[in-house]
């Protein structure tokens, strides 16, 4: 197998796994790296071994999905044409003239560092939730919606007895009855985004009736389950002394705005709370591909702009799982062509591209519907922090705008330190943008994650001709 090109890809999650199979079946020699434990990444989440799950399919939605595709993952594996490397952390991939190195740290710990040399890379890095702040949101009791499906999901736990699961976007369905069917008394389901504005999208909709009908079987799940689901709103404040004890929500107007006299408090020990997806760019950026906004650009094949580089996935904009592993079946088809030096047939990919083609569009109508309301930074007081890593409130952010000037994030982090912290902005940056009245501009991160200076003092310190994982010591 060491003759035949070889790709590195970066994630576990369904682009990542449909690109593994599809290039390796294709003749090329892929190695996987992935954070994780085990493949599936958030959206194919599995309870931890040693739990015993006895029914784990019930937490999944598209359980025969996942089934095939680990299926698949495990084949190519037996047949030694796939390496995949588990609990790997990618931190930083190297372009050099004839290979790229991808660098990874190794285990819990995050400190053995493991240099992975490939023909080319494939970046199915997946996103990260969207956070926006709002008095109280600091609270103990209070996480994300994705959060509190990772903990169901991966360590068959529940975050409390009683929850309010609130913000907007498509996510917000499966958390709610994912908590219900787990035994949660799931007190709402707050979402802003009005229920009318899809009607003006009836053709995307249309063209999707399995993702409407899904929807519709999620909304079913709630009425039967007597969850109270309050359209047309948001979270004012979440109220306690040591944790979490209720939340205030109101019905917002058309412009986005609180309607006076609508607040109520509802009693509640977790607020799962969610304002969409941003996608993961950092690998993609250090290697200097393009980007549309915050999404990384690539062509009909999934190639970026940078020659040997792929992506697939919510990296290059979030668009859900059966868009991510339409665009990793093209991109794991095209690297493994374009690797055996022949020029890639359109034909063998066409239906992923004319489902990857509808599915854009729907998730397009979708981000225009689950947009978070426009007026949500009136609602953030001066005292409210929005940096938790360097304890930035919205009031320091509005002095560096109103006071000093600042009119980019980049500027309010000079003035503030707000995204100086350990995230490096990634919590923090939706808020200060959206406080700061602008744009989110991507941060230029020379690397994907923290890294001790041992690491990189030795990074990079050989450079044979590996093809397999070469471990370094620990610092």
């Amino acid at each position: 197998m060491t003759d035949r090109p070889h790709l590195a890809v970066i994630g576990a999650g369904p682009a990542g796994l449909a690109a593994t199979t599809a290039a390796a079946t294709h003749g090329v020699r892929v190695t996987l790296l992935d954070s994780g434990a085990r493949a599936g990444g958030q959206f194919h989440r599995q309870p931890a071994t040693g739990l015993n799950a006895r029914r784990p399919q019930a937490l999944h939605h598209q359980w025969r999905t996942w089934e095939r595709l680990r299926d698949a993952l495990d084949e190519q594996v037996r047949a030694g044409r796939v390496t995949h490397l588990t609990d790997h952390h990618v931190w930083f991939v190297e372009r050099r003239s004839d290979h790229f190195t991808v660098h990874a740290l190794l285990g819990p710990a995050q400190e053995d560092p493991v240099e992975v040399r490939a023909d080319a890379v494939l970046i199915a890095a997946g996103g990260y939730e969207k956070v926006l702040p709002f008095p109280g949101w600091t609270l103990p009791g209070v996480l994300t919606a994705g959060g509190a499906q990772a903990m169901l999901k991966g360590t068959l736990a529940v975050p409390g007895r009683t929850a309010v699961v609130a913000g907007t976007g498509p996510l917000l369905l499966p958390v709610a009855t994912g908590l219900a069917a787990a035994g949660v008394d799931v007190a709402a389901l707050v979402e802003s985004a009005d229920p009318k504005a899809f009607l003006r999208r009836t053709r995307a909709l249309g063209a999707q009736p399995g993702k409407v009908a899904e929807g519709a079987r999620y909304a079913a799940q709630l009425l039967r389950r007597r969850v109270e689901l309050l359209t047309r709103h948001t979270v004012v404040e979440a109220h306690g002394v040591h944790r979490l004890e209720a939340v205030s929500v109101a019905a917002l107007d058309t412009d986005g705005r609180v309607r006076p006299g609508t607040a109520r408090r509802i009693a509640c020990d977790t607020l799962a709370v969610g304002h969409g997806m941003l996608p993961h760019t950092d690998l993609a950026e250090t290697l200097g591909c393009r980007l549309d906004g915050t999404d990384v650009h690539v062509d009909d094949e999934q190639r970026t702009d940078v020659p040997g580089v792929w992506a697939a996935g919510e990296t290059t904009g979030v668009g859900g799982a059966a868009l991510s592993l339409a665009e990793g079946h093209i991109a794991g088809r095209s690297a493994a062509a374009r690797l055996n030096g022949t020029e890639p047939d359109p034909r063998t990919w066409a239906r992923a591209a004319k489902s990857r083609s509808g599915l854009r569009e729907f998730s397009a109508a979708l981000e225009a519907v689950y947009a978070p309301p426009a007026r949500w930074a009136d609602l953030v007081t001066d005292d409210t922090v929005v940096c938790r890593c360097e304890e930035v409130t919205a009031g320091v952010i509005r002095e560096a705008v109103d006071g000093l000037g600042a009119g980019d994030v980049r500027t309010v982090k000079l003035l503030t330190r707000a995204g100086m912290g350990w995230c490096q902005g990634r919590m923090c940056g939706p808020g200060v943008a959206g406080l700061a009245g602008c744009e989110l501009a991507v941060s230029r991160r020379p690397f994907a994650l923290p890294v001790p200076l041992g690491v990189l003092a030795r990074a990079g310190g050989t450079d044979d001709d590996r093809s397999e994982p070469s471990r370094g010591d620990s610092p």
